[in-house]
């Protein structure tokens, strides 16, 4: 007898709505400091029964993750996007705006990932991937275009806008950091002949 695996199929439209409203209830909730806000209640919030939450997410660790993977998956599927749309330099410019955006997401979501049971590394070492390979392929077309200079590593400009936030982690610190990328930017183009 042979294993024919079946395809796996699409979501149905509103189970689609129903885990986009349950991950935007989540955030929301850890966003407003609910770090440890019930499952029954995100469902309940959300509109849904407990055991759509748990279709979707069958776990606790599982609902926050994919909290987390949603911030992330926004901002590497917008490097793509941004080269399209832009010239090299501006599509690197934009996409660090968009950097900060997820740094400041990630702020307001870390107390709930620090509760994982399995701890973050994995997670993060996975998003560190995904972020360097998206800021290098943006940084390499500058680059190539001359753009940039040649010396620039897409890791630094990365560590320079985290360190930002970390260092300045108050009220204002993304418009701060939302100012260092142009900063970052001119101090990253060839010099004038």
């Amino acid at each position: 007898m042979t294993d024919v695996k079946k395809p796996r199929r699409r979501p149905r439209s509103d189970g689609q709505r129903n885990r986009e409203h349950l991950l935007a209830v989540a955030k929301a909730a850890f966003t407003m400091g609910e770090v440890d806000i019930a499952l029954d209640e995100v469902a309940r919030r959300a509109g849904v029964g407990i055991g759509t939450l748990y279709r979707h997410f069958p776990s606790r660790d599982a609902l926050i993750e994919a909290v987390y993977r949603v911030e992330l998956d926004r901002l590497a599927e917008a490097a793509p996007v941004l080269a399209a749309q832009h010239p090299p330099v501006e599509a690197l410019r934009a996409w660090m705006l968009l950097f900060v955006d997820y740094i400041a997401a990630k702020q307001v979501i870390a107390p709930a990932l620090n509760g994982l049971v399995g701890g973050t590394g994995a997670l993060y070492a996975q998003s560190g991937d995904i972020l360097k390979a998206a800021a290098n392929n943006l940084v390499s077309t500058a680059v190539a275009t001359g753009d940039l200079r040649v010396d620039i590593e897409p890791l630094d400009l990365l560590r320079a806008l985290a360190g930002v936030s970390n260092f300045a982690a108050g009220p204002g610190w993304e418009s701060s950091a939302k100012r260092l990328v142009d900063i970052l930017i001119a101090g990253s183009r060839p010099p004038a002949s």
